[in-house]
């Protein structure tokens, strides 16, 4: 009787999976700070094809992390969501968008999209009995993210997997905020996994990077497409993402728990009128972010009573988190989504979508979290 070996934990792929042979018996990854190589045997080399060693073993590491075929590091998350996009539908076509989307994604959506010939329906997540009738007969596809930003809302994703599937549509979601760690959306039946590899996967703010990961055909698609943008990532930056990226069950399990506990304190103050996070029983969408995801992650939003001018006193008084847009790095930080991520929204756009002048967006960080805690504390005194 032969044993089925147990699959390798995460914790473990991050360290070894896709890392090949070493090179010259080099236990890390080297830098091949080259933009081209000889030819030889091998097929041509190049840094804007993706196909150099730092590239290649990156891509590896990333589809097999999320359970799928290929993946591609790209320059940046948006690179990655512009190259998945265009990729999936041509002029003339209909794309249902989610109607709660990070900012950069929906001015692409509606500019540079809709100028190249194409539609875009938006739908609300958490109504699947409404989105038959957005359905047009060129509709290709069908696009959300796993956690919205900045409301960090959870649609029904098993829903929008069997959705895509029954209409023939091209599935894409930006999987930033979850990560693979709490949730593998390729494996979960998605045709193109999105990242902004600048957040989590990295870690450590000192990289701005994306990743297309999928099913095979899409992914080299998107490769075609990405060759004709440049949207290529350097071999340095390679090697800090691939730095980065063997941390991320650390990271993200300090997140995970951090998070819980700054939201779990700030729920509790009668000074904040409104906590979103989806680990707590109060989030609408709470019991199906536990059935879907391995965590809750690092990202929550808070309103305070007293509007704008309290919301700015309070992020003047804290010590601990930095007022800087991005998110996703080992320090907190802090931002107010009406004038950076969202900021090219118009404020009706950003009414509609539910972002307030004075919410406040917090990407928690790894620190101590009742050194956290403490400091909001004091804060909201």
């Amino acid at each position: 009787m032969s044993i089925v070996p147990r699959p390798l934990a995460i914790d473990t792929q991050l360290i070894h999976a896709g890392e090949g042979d070493r090179i010259e018996g080099a236990i890390r990854m080297p830098i091949f700070q080259t933009a081209m190589f000889e030819h030889d045997e091998s097929p041509l080399r190049y840094v804007r094809y993706n196909n150099t060693p730092n590239q290649i073993v990156l891509n590896r590491k990333l589809a097999i992390l999320e359970g799928a075929d290929e993946a591609l590091v790209t320059g940046s998350g948006m690179a990655a969501i512009s190259a998945a996009l265009i990729t999936a539908l041509k002029p003339g076509d209909h794309l249902l968008a989610q109607n709660s989307l990070y900012g950069g994604t929906h001015s692409f959506v509606r500019t540079l999209l809709t100028d190249l010939g194409v539609t875009v329906s938006f739908f609300d997540a958490d109504v699947p009995e409404s989105w038959n009738s957005l359905l047009q007969t060129n509709t290709r596809a069908i696009y959300v993210e796993s956690i919205t930003n900045p409301l960090v809302r959870v649609c029904d994703l098993e829903r929008i997997v069997d959705f895509s599937r029954a209409h023939n549509l091209v599935s894409l979601i930006d999987n930033t905020f979850a990560t693979p760690f709490n949730y593998q959306a390729a494996a979960a039946g998605f045709d193109y996994s999105l990242h902004s590899a600048t957040k989590y996967l990295n870690g450590h703010s000192d990289v701005v990077a994306g990743a297309i990961i999928g099913k095979g055909d899409w992914v080299h698609k998107a490769g075609k497409n990405l060759k004709h943008l440049g949207g290529s990532l350097d071999p340095h930056a390679c090697f800090l993402l691939h730095r980065g990226i063997q941390t991320l069950a650390l990271r993200m399990r300090q997140h995970n728990t951090t998070a819980q506990a700054l939201a779990e304190f700030l729920e509790s103050r009668s000074e904040v009128s409104q906590v979103y996070y989806p680990g707590l029983n109060s989030h609408p969408q709470h019991k199906r972010a536990a059935r879907l995801f391995g965590g809750f992650g690092g990202m929550l939003s808070i309103e305070l009573d007293g509007g704008l001018k309290v919301t700015e006193r309070v992020m003047d008084r804290l010590q601990i988190p930095v007022y800087a847009p991005s998110l996703g790095g080992i320090e907190s930080l802090m931002t107010r989504p009406a004038i950076s991520s969202h900021a090219g929204l118009t404020p009706q756009e950003r009414k509609t979508a539910g972002i307030r002048d004075h919410l406040l967006r917090i990407s928690v960080g790894i620190e101590d979290s009742q050194d956290l805690i403490e400091d909001f504390e004091q804060a909201l005194a």
